[in-house]
C-alpha cells in the first residue's frame, strides 16, 4: 500500500536531512529541497525533490564543472518522486550598497524594536529580527543572524551596535549590549545579544505585530518581513526541508544550514522587485492569517537571498524551532516560578580557585595572543568560578582550555558519588559546552579534570563534589584511559605529593587540561584532544616549587576507538607554557623541578622530580 500524503512528507524531509549532505559535496549543487515542479517557468502542483545549481548545462559539458549529473526521480518510501534542477546561488544577505538617504530603521532608537538596523561593530549591518528571552531565566535579547551579531572576527562577550555599523560609524556612542550566544551550522544562522540601557518593544517596525508563538512552514503558505533594508515585503513558501550550501568566507568557510525557501507572493509584488536586499539578514517572517493579516507567530529567520546575476527573486530562512532549541531561547517569557525553580539549580556563587591559597600569590594561566579571543566570557570575565576550582573554556573548542583548583590534605573528606549525573552548565549556553552527545552508545568515559577527589574538602565537600561534575570540567576519554589512568601515574600525581615530600599545611594547588591541538582527531562534532597537561605547585620548607606533566596517548586508531600506549612525561613549565598557549606566571616557572633531560616518559612515580 503506497503512503499516504503525510507519510510521503515525512519520507521526504527524512530523505534530505540523511542524504542531502552527500549531494551538496557537489561543487555545483547548491542546495536540495522538497518543492514543487516547475515547468517552462511554471510552479505545478507536482511535489518533487529540487535541486539547485550553479550553473546548468547539457550533459555532455559536465564533466567541465567537475560535477555528475542529477538523477530525474528518487525512490522515497517505495514512491517514485521526479526531481527538479534549477539554476540558482545563494548567498548570505549582508552586504550593503549604498542608498540616497537614511530613514528610521537606521538610526539609534529607544525602545530597541525588530526590523531596525544592527550589527556586530566589525559588520556591515543586518536587522533584528525578534525579541526574545532566555528559557531560563527570562533574560530578554534580540534575535537576528550569527553573520550578523557575530561574524568571522566576533567571539560571544564583544559589543553590538544599533544601528550596525555601516548606518551609523560612531560606534562608541550606540551600544546595545553583549553578544551572548550564537550558532552557524545545519540548524541555521542565528545569534542573540542583550539589551543594557535602553527599553524594549517587541512589536516589528512596519508590521505592528509582535510574534508570540513560532510555526512550521508548509509549501504555499503566505508570510510577511519587515527588514532593514527593503521594509515590508510579502512573500510565499516554495520550498521546504531545503539545505543550502553558502560559503561565508574567513574562517566561516563553507557552511551547510537547514532552511526553508521564499518566493515573491505575486499578490503583493515588493516594488523594485525584490522581497530581501542586503541589510535584511536576521528579520523575521511571519505567517499571515487567511484574511491576509500578519499573524503572531514566527515562520522563519531571514538570513540569505538569491545571489549576484540570478533572475530568481527569494529568499532564504533559518526554522525558528531548529534556532529556538540552539539557542536556548523563547518568544514567551517564562513564569516566574520557573525562572526561580531555574535560579535554584544554578551554582551556588563559589569562589572558585584561590590564587593566594599557598599563602604567596598564584594566580591562575592567562592567555597567549592566541588564546585569548577563544575564551568564553561570563558576566564580563573568562574566569568561571566553582567551589575550589575555576576554568576557562574555549569558545572553538567547547573543552576547558585550564582549571585551576586547590586540594586541602587536611580537611579532605571521602564523599560518594551516588547520584550524581553530568549536567551543562545552566549559566552558558548550552551549545557552548560538550555534553553527552559525545558520550552516548560508545566507549567514551566523561573524564573531570579536576579531580573529583582533589575538591571535596572542607565544609564545601558536598557543593564541591556536585560542581565536578560539570560538563565544563570534563573532556572525552577512552574507557581505558579513563580507568587505567585512576590506577596509574596520571591519577595519583597528586598523591603521590603528599608521599613523597614534605608539603607544608598539606595544601597544593594543581593547574590542568587538555592540549588543543588543530590535528586532533575529530568524532562525533567533537575534536578529541590527544594530550592533557598538568601542574603541582607546593610549598615545601617555605619554597615554592612545581612540577609539570604531560600525558600522551596513541590515537592513530581512533577509527576502532582503540586509545592506547598511554605516557606520562615530566616536562619543562616553559615549554609546557608554548605547547597549551598559555601564560604562568613567573614565580611558577622559577619554581620548576623538571630535571635537565625530559625525554623519557616516567615509568613509576620515583622518577618524579619534585623538589
Amino acid at each position: 500500500m503506497a503512503p499516504d500524503n503525510t507519510d510521503l512528507t515525512g519520507a521526504l524531509r527524512d530523505f534530505v536531512r540523511t542524504r542531502g549532505a552527500a549531494y551538496l559535496a557537489d561543487p555545483n549543487v547548491t542546495s536540495i529541497g522538497i518543492g514543487h515542479k516547475v515547468v517552462d517557468g511554471r510552479h505545478t502542483d507536482q511535489v518533487a525533490v529540487q535541486f539547485t545549481v550553479g550553473t546548468k548545462v547539457s550533459l555532455e559539458a559536465l564533466p567541465g564543472l567537475n560535477t555528475t549529473a542529477l538523477p530525474e526521480s528518487i525512490t522515497v518510501a517505495g514512491v517514485e518522486v521526479p526531481t527538479d534542477v534549477l539554476e540558482r546561488s545563494y548567498r548570505p544577505s549582508f552586504k550593503v550598497v549604498e542608498e540616497a538617504q537614511a530613514d528610521d530603521r537606521k538610526v539609534r532608537i529607544d525602545p530597541v524594536r525588530p526590523g531596525v538596523s544592527v550589527g556586530h561593530p566589525k559588520v556591515t549591518c543586518g536587522t533584528i529580527g525578534a525579541i526574545v528571552y532566555d528559557k531560563a531565566d527570562g533574560t530578554p535579547y534580540v534575535l537576528s543572524n550569527w553573520h550578523v551579531l557575530n561574524g568571522a572576527a566576533g567571539v560571544l562577550g564583544d559589543e553590538v551596535v544599533q544601528p550596525g555599523a555601516y548606518d551609523d560609524n560612531r560606534v562608541d556612542r550606540n551600544g546595545l549590549g553583549k553578544l551572548t550566544r550564537s550558532y552557524l551550522g545545519i540548524a541555521g544562522d542565528a545569534a542573540v545579544a542583550t539589551v543594557v540601557g535602553r527599553g524594549i518593544d517587541p512589536s516589528v517596525l512596519g508590521i505592528d505585530v509582535a510574534p508570540e508563538d513560532i510555526g512550521d512552514p508548509e509549501l504555499g503558505d503566505k508570510v510577511v518581513k519587515s527588514g532593514r533594508t527593503s521594509g515590508v515585503t510579502h512573500g510565499v513558501v516554495r520550498r521546504v526541508d531545503t539545505i543550502v550550501k553558502l560559503d561565508y568566507g574567513g574562517s566561516a568557510g563553507v557552511q551547510q544550514v537547514g532552511c526553508f525557501e521564499i518566493g515573491v507572493d505575486p499578490a503583493h509584488k515588493p516594488a523594485g522587485g525584490q522581497i530581501s536586499q542586503g541589510g535584511d539578514s536576521g528579520a523575521a517572517w511571519l505567517f499571515k492569517s487567511g484574511n491576509g493579516r500578519p499573524a503572531k507567530v514566527l515562520a522563519g529567520l531571514h538570513f540569505a537571498g538569491e545571489g549576484s546575476g540570478d533572475p530568481d527573486e527569494h529568499a532564504l530562512a533559518c526554522l525558528p524551532q531548529s534556532v529556538f532549541d540552539k539557542l536556548q531561547v523563547s518568544l514567551r517569557r517564562p513564569a516566574a516560578e520557573d525562572i526561580e525553580a531555574a535560579k535554584a539549580a544554578k551554582p551556588a556563587k563559589a569562589a572558585g580557585y584561590d590564587a593566594q591559597f599557598l599563602g604567596l600569590a598564584l594566580p591562575a594561566p592567562g592567555f597567549a595572543a592566541t588564546t585569548a579571543r577563544d575564551a568564553f566570557v561570563l558576566n564580563g570575565s573568562t574566569k568561571i568560578d566553582y567551589t575550589h576550582f575555576s576554568l576557562a573554556l574555549s569558545t572553538a573548542r567547547k573543552f576547558a582550555l585550564w582549571v585551576a583548583w586547590n586540594v586541602d590534605g587536611k580537611q579532605m573528606q571521602k564523599l560518594a558519588r551516588t547520584g550524581l549525573q553530568f549536567v551543562k552548565d545552566p549559566r552558558i549556553p548550552a551549545t557552548a559546552q560538550t555534553g553527552d552527545e559525545v558520550y552516548k552508545d560508545n566507549r567514551l568515559d566523561r573524564g573531570h579534570i579536576a579531580r573529583r577527589a582533589d575538591l571535596t574538602w572542607g565544609p564545601d565537600a558536598q557543593r564541591a563534589n556536585r560542581d565536578s561534575f560539570y560538563f565544563t570540567n570534563i573532556t572525552p576519554q577512552m574507557d581505558d584511559f579513563n580507568q587505567s589512568m585512576r590506577d596509574g601515574l596520571w591519577g595519583k600525581l597528586e598523591d603521590a605529593i603528599y608521599a613523597d615530600v614534605e608539603v607544608d599545611h598539606l595544601r597544593i594547588s594543581v593547574f590542568g587540561g587538555p592540549v588543543l591541538r588543530q590535528d586532533d582527531r575529530p568524532y562525533r562534532g567533537a575534536l578529541l584532544p590527544r594530550e592533557y597537561w598538568k601542574v603541582i605547585a607546593s610549598v615545601q620548607g617555605g619554597a615554592l616549587k612545581a612540577s609539570a606533566f604531560v600525558l600522551s596517548q596513541n590515537l592513530d586508531e581512533l577509527e576502532a576507538l582503540d586509545f592506547a600506549e598511554f605516557r606520562v612525561y615530566q616536562v619543562a613549565l616553559t615549554d609546557l607554557a608554548q605547547r597549551v598557549s598559555l601564560t604562568f606566571p613567573d614565580a611558577l616557572l622559577a619554581a620548576d623541578t623538571a630535571p635537565a633531560t625530559t625525554g623519557a616518559p616516567l615509568t613509576a612515580l620515583e622518577q618524579i622530580s619534585w623538589s
